[in-house]
């Protein structure tokens, strides 16, 4: 069979076909019709933990209210310039937002007990000789012809029985002596007051002489002047209305501003509060680190001793720092309480550090590292303390409120912060002894107390679910 040569289009025997390669075979493939699909953009563990947290309203609530406590402790009185210690005795207990005017009248002058205003003295037994105000109550009765003394009540309600008549405020023995002026812690409110007619034996004669008296809050040009009330004191008259102080919270028993106070007061709380937990949260990730990364026996004396320092009690060894630092009653103990919260309060914190430590170690980025030639150190703060941060935030939230109730606590009962420093738990002991007179004294730092505590313990629930590694791209 002689040779030939074989084009493209012949074939072989049992051969594919060749064909020739043309230009046309090099051009590009026109555009093909795009896929449509949900293509989920990729995130970092803390940009998912932080749309986790988003998605919790109760979480984000929580973080807005802790801002606005920073703002109320650090920046509030810097636009409420008011000193925390200034009392106003003329607006003392003195409920939110409640009325304070008052009448400019003349400096007080003693009563001779003969002068009786106009309008007033008509009719018979116990009665008024002048209008009531907050300088003084003017009181005068008949005189009973075998009296030899006068007792006079005062009550701030309507008494109900001849036996229970108010708070006895004088007794006067003096023959010819009919008439009473009253200057005794005197408010703008309605009094009730009531002479009784003594014998010789000290025997009641007749019935109660009781007479209400509506008692007119006033001012002076001078106390006018002094407090800066007006711009110009003189050119006011007797009789003009002068607006007092304002006290949007009212004020305390001691006449001192209510949002000062609670401003004065956060600062000492969040300071235990946030102080506290750092310093003892600090101490334990290092504690629990080291016996976690250690292991064997070592870890296990460590965690006794946490163990051991878990059954001291905290109560006895806050005595004891007071003593050991010379605070006595009616001192205020803030170092002891802090030393006392750092010294007995990392335990908890270290065990969670450690057996998240003893999981981690185990992990095949850890061995990588340790076959690479990593030392401890740098395993610990590189791979291992990264790695527990959730953990670690988590707790601090958690002990931020428990910190700030400790401190309310200890200063309710006395072993805190002392008056006059004013804290939230301090201002709740002082608010418990006018509870059911001036109610606000109490609510408003108890509330200060419930809403920083709800606050912490609900971000500490978010950050709880959205630092769980397990719900991952599940938002």
């Amino acid at each position: 069979m002689t040779d030939q040569t074989l084009t493209s289009n012949q074939t072989v025997a049992g051969a594919l076909p060749v064909r020739t390669l043309r230009p046309a075979d090099f051009e590009a493939l026109p555009p093909s019709a795009p896929t449509t699909g949900i293509v989920r953009p990729s995130r970092s563990y803390w940009q998912d933990a932080w749309a986790r947290l988003k998605a919790n309203r109760r979480a984000i609530v929580s973080l807005y209210i802790i801002i606005f406590l920073m703002l109320f402790t650090f920046v509030g009185p810097l636009v409420w310039r008011v000193d925390p210690a200034l009392q106003d005795i003329d607006q003392i207990s003195q409920g939110p937002l409640a009325s304070r005017a008052a009448v400019l009248v003349e400096p007080f002058e003693r009563w001779d007990g003969v002068s009786i205003d106009e309008g007033f003295g008509e009719g018979d037994g116990l009665r008024l000789a002048a209008q009531p105000t907050t300088q003084q109550v003017r009181l005068f009765w008949n005189a009973v012809a075998s009296a030899s003394s006068y007792s006079i009540y005062r009550n701030h309600y309507e008494p109900q029985t001849e036996l229970i008549l108010g708070l006895p405020i004088a007794s006067i023995t003096r023959d010819g002596i009919n008439w009473y002026e009253d200057r005794l812690d005197l408010r703008a409110r309605t009094y009730y007051y009531s002479v009784v007619a003594l014998d010789d034996l000290g025997q009641r004669i007749g019935s109660p002489q009781t007479v209400d008296a509506d008692v007119l809050r006033v001012i002076t040009r001078d106390e006018v002047a002094s407090r800066g009330l007006v711009d110009d004191p003189d050119a006011l008259q007797i009789g003009d209305a002068v607006k007092l102080s304002l006290h949007p919270l009212g004020t305390d028993y001691l006449g001192r501003d209510m949002l000062a106070r609670l401003m004065a007061g956060a600062r000492v709380s969040l300071f235990i509060g946030l102080l506290a937990p750092l310093m003892f949260v600090a101490i334990g990730v290092l504690y629990g680190a080291t016996a976690g990364f250690i292991g064997g026996k070592v870890d296990q004396a460590m965690m006794r001793f946490a163990d051991f320092v878990v059954a001291l009690p905290f109560l006895l060894f806050m005595i004891l720092f007071q003593v050991v630092f010379g605070i006595g009653p009616g001192e205020s103990g803030i170092v002891p309480m802090l030393i006392a919260l750092v010294i007995l309060s990392w335990p908890a914190t270290s065990r969670l550090v450690r057996g998240q430590i003893l999981q981690i170690r185990e992990e095949a980025y850890v061995s990588a590292a340790r076959l690479l030639g990593g030392s401890h150190q740098y395993l610990i703060w590189r791979h291992m303390i990264p790695n527990t941060l959730g953990v670690i935030l988590v707790t601090l939230t958690f002990a931020v409120p428990a910190a700030i109730f400790t401190e309310a606590f200890l200063s309710f009962i006395g072993m805190g912060v002392a008056p006059p420093t004013a804290s939230w738990g301090s201002m709740c002991n002082e608010g418990l002894k006018t509870m059911l007179t001036h109610p606000h004294e109490l609510i408003f730092p108890a509330l200060m107390i419930s809403m920083t505590v709800l606050a912490f313990n609900l971000l500490g629930d978010g950050l709880r679910d959205a630092l769980d590694a397990k719900m991952r791209n599940s938002v």
